[in-house]
């Protein structure tokens, strides 16, 4: 799960900006 977790992080990135990532993906900070 982990890794696909990650792969999602890298596509949502490309569309948010690090803030907006960050504030999607809480288990990441």
């Amino acid at each position: 799960i982990h890794y696909y977790n990650n792969e999602r992080i890298s596509l949502k990135l490309k569309g948010l900006s690090p803030v907006e990532y960050r504030t999607q993906t809480p288990i990441a900070a």
